[in-house]
C-alpha cells in the first residue's frame, strides 16, 4: 500500500468519525429534548435537580470524547509530528 492508498484511508476514517459525530449529536438533541419535555409534562414538583439533567450530562461527557476524537486527535499528524521532531534532535546531535 503505497502513501496516498494510506492518506486517503485515513482520510477516509476522519470522515466517518466526524460525520459519525454529527449523528449523535443530532440524536443527543432530539432524545434530550424528548426527556425534558416528558418531565416538564409529568413533573407537578420542579423542586431539586430534574432528572433529565442526570442522563444529560452523562451522555454530553460521552459526546464530548466523542467530539475529541473526531476533531482533535489524529494519530497518523501526531506521529508525523514526533518523527520530525526526532528527525531535527537527530541533525543537531549530528548523527
Amino acid at each position: 500500500m503505497d502513501y496516498q492508498q494510506k492518506q486517503d484511508k485515513r482520510l477516509w476514517r476522519i470522515a466517518k468519525a466526524r460525520a459519525a459525530f454529527r449523528v449523535h449529536g443530532t440524536v443527543y438533541l432530539f432524545i434530550n429534548g424528548f426527556l425534558w419535555l416528558i418531565w416538564f409534562l409529568t413533573s407537578p414538583d420542579t423542586n431539586g435537580t430534574p432528572w433529565p439533567a442526570w442522563p444529560m450530562a452523562t451522555w454530553g461527557l460521552l459526546l464530548a470524547f466523542n467530539y475529541y476524537f473526531a476533531f482533535e486527535v489524529d494519530p497518523f499528524r501526531d506521529t508525523l509530528r514526533e518523527y520530525e521532531k526526532l528527525q531535527q534532535e537527530k541533525e543537531l546531535r549530528g548523527l
